[in-house]
């Protein structure tokens, strides 16, 4: 009926982690008080700096109105706060305020233990060769390459 060669399938492997992954940062945050989405909004603006909130829900893979309570709520607990943009006025720029600090902190602190367990058993070497070919299977799928007849 439905047959697929999972096992062997790097999208498997790739979606079946990153699920399992955010699954377990999720369960670290809950009990914070944080959500996996306001973890997201933090981590983007600490990688790249202020966004603007179309610019934020596409990196995080969600509607823009979705992401707009998710914004609320950062806003109203003093996290982020959202300015005009300077060169173009119908733009919010998202910036974490001084209140998402210790927000951030205990962000890390959940996900050095995330990362802790989810490498247990994997040498350094195993790790750093991980990385090396998650990266370039990133580079592969950013490429602008045809994919006709790949499964």
């Amino acid at each position: 009926m439905l047959e697929y060669d999972f096992r062997n399938s790097i999208g498997y492997w790739l979606i079946t982690t990153a699920h399992a992954y955010q699954r377990a940062i999720n369960e670290e945050l809950a009990p914070q008080g944080i959500t996996y989405r306001q973890c997201q909004t933090l981590g983007y603006l600490a990688l790249e700096g202020p966004l603007s909130q179309n610019e934020l829900a596409q990196r995080m893979q969600i509607e823009p109105p979705t992401l707009v309570g998710v914004l609320d709520r950062m806003e109203r607990d003093g996290w982020i706060r959202r300015d005009v943009c300077p060169t173009d006025r119908r733009r919010k720029l998202i910036q974490p305020l001084q209140g998402a600090e210790p927000v951030w902190q205990t962000i890390i602190e959940c996900a050095l233990r995330v990362r802790a367990h989810a490498s247990t058993g994997l040498t350094p070497c195993e790790l750093d060769l991980l990385k090396s070919l998650l990266e370039k299977v990133q580079t592969n799928l950013q490429c602008n390459l045809t994919l006709e007849g790949s499964p």
